[in-house]
């Protein structure tokens, strides 16, 4: 099971959805998707300051006093999350 654990100065993604097999996991995907484009967006659409991390089963991403637009985009990727932990309650769970 994926766990995504949210707070306002860091969001960190522990485990493997185990919905498919490596390299045909869906939901593993979708997450991953989101982690990557939250870093882009706000390396890329903002002067903010971030910190990340990325192994096998593991995303952690370090932040302080963000700006409003990178607010939101923690925001948008949240609504993605809880879209997929939905979706596939038995592979993501928001802890």
């Amino acid at each position: 099971m994926i766990v995504v654990k949210i707070n306002e100065e860091r969001i960190t993604i522990t485990g493997h959805a185990q919905y498919a097999e490596e390299g045909k996991d869906i939901v593993c995907a979708a997450v991953s998707v989101l982690a990557q484009t939250l870093i882009r967006s706000i390396e890329w659409l903002t002067k903010d300051d971030i910190s990340y991390s990325f192994s096998d089963g593991i995303a952690d991403m370090r932040f302080k006093n963000l700006s409003e637009v990178s607010k939101k985009l923690v925001d948008s990727f949240f609504v993605g999350i809880c879209m997929i932990a939905n979706q596939y309650p038995e592979n993501v769970t928001i802890g």
